[in-house]
């Protein structure tokens, strides 16, 4: 089994990519959704996240089919070059890595708004600034070093993320109302779609981990079993954090900050601030994604010759894309202070 992708070190495990999943999926939007599908499904809400899972895994099963035949980094591109030529694979690559740029910067500052319910001084532009230059930089720092490395903080960020909902749910259960769940009717379908379309934010992201393969220790066995699994174990999660939400919660449709008000019923101020800071972490851990997968789109586009070389270079000493990771993290960090 070859060992490298082009000079990147295979070191990412299938525990590993089930990180990645998870946390490339669970990001800001499950902080913030439960709202959403209060307001417009009604006490349907919780099973609109079952609907949405099985929609998803429908996509999801397309992706761990392809990615059980590739072995190189690129993910997307490779999947579209194989298949429609190096001019589809290279507008693939392209568009997707910019909407990442889009969303890293929009997500760091989401990141630091959470932080600034800690340290009001986070919430004025000089501190926004230093933050967001903190952890853009920081973050592409770590990915620079080794993938290990990368792969042992996104654990961290992991138990950070799911230890605050697993607790709110665990404390909801007492709460929970099955009346309203077996009792729920389904919303009209005038608005049906809408209501889908907007919930499955909270389960994409999945298809950029298949990106990293070229970094799997056997990727074309691990990347498949780990996208299913994650998915299938959020979508159950999404569900009971949706069901103790709802129970708990009476006018949860009309909440701005739909977990952390939860969050404040079963466990008061000090479950508020958990919360608060769970969603920073779950940001966090969505980042550390990103930056750990999008590099990966511009080094491949640089090996197959549809970039400047300079892009595919392999940093001699810990062998990752490091011009990849600081571009990155350099168009992103000015998109995030504009």
């Amino acid at each position: 089994m070859s060992t490298k992708d082009g000079g990147l070190k295979r070191e990412i495990s299938g525990l590993g990519f089930s990180a990645l999943s998870l946390n490339s999926i669970i990001g800001a939007g499950i902080f913030g959704l439960p709202a959403v599908a209060a307001a417009r499904a009604g006490d349907f809400g919780p099973w609109m996240f079952v609907i949405c899972g099985l929609l998803i895994v429908t996509v999801v099963l397309s992706f761990a089919r392809a990615a059980s035949t590739v072995r190189s980094t690129g993910g997307v591109i490779v999947y579209a070059t194989r298949a429609f030529g190096p001019f589809i694979g290279f507008q693939t690559g392209w568009l997707s890595y910019l909407s990442r740029v889009s969303s890293l910067a929009a997500n760091a500052n989401v990141m630091v708004t959470y932080l600034a319910w800690f340290w009001a001084p986070l919430d004025t532009h000089p501190g926004r600034g230093l933050m967001l230059t903190l952890i853009i930089g920081g973050m592409s720092w770590l990915n620079v070093v080794g993938v290990r490395n990368s792969i042992a903080v996104l654990y961290g960020f992991t138990l950070m993320k799911l230890l605050p909902l697993s607790v709110l749910v665990l404390f909801g259960l007492g709460q929970l109302d099955s009346s309203m769940l077996f009792g729920a009717s389904m919303p009209p379908l005038s608005g049906f779609g809408e209501t889908v379309l907007v919930l499955l934010y909270a389960f994409v992201g999945f298809e950029g981990i298949v990106v990293n393969a070229g970094e799997g220790r056997n990727p074309t066995r691990d990347l498949p079993r780990a996208l299913l699994r994650t998915v299938l174990v959020i979508g159950v999660f999404y569900f009971m954090i949706q069901w103790v939400a709802q129970s708990t919660l009476p006018d949860l449709a009309t909440s701005r900050t739909a977990l952390v008000d939860v969050a404040t019923v079963l466990l008061g101020t000090g479950g508020a601030a958990m919360l608060s800071l769970g969603a920073a972490f779950s940001v966090g851990g969505n980042l550390m994604t990103a930056v750990l997968t999008a590099p990966r789109m511009t080094w491949a586009l640089a090996r197959d010759g549809s970039l400047p070389a300079w892009l595919g270079a392999v940093h001699p000493q810990h062998q990752t894309p490091h011009l990849s990771i600081w571009f990155y993290g350099a168009l992103s960090l000015a998109l995030a202070l504009s």
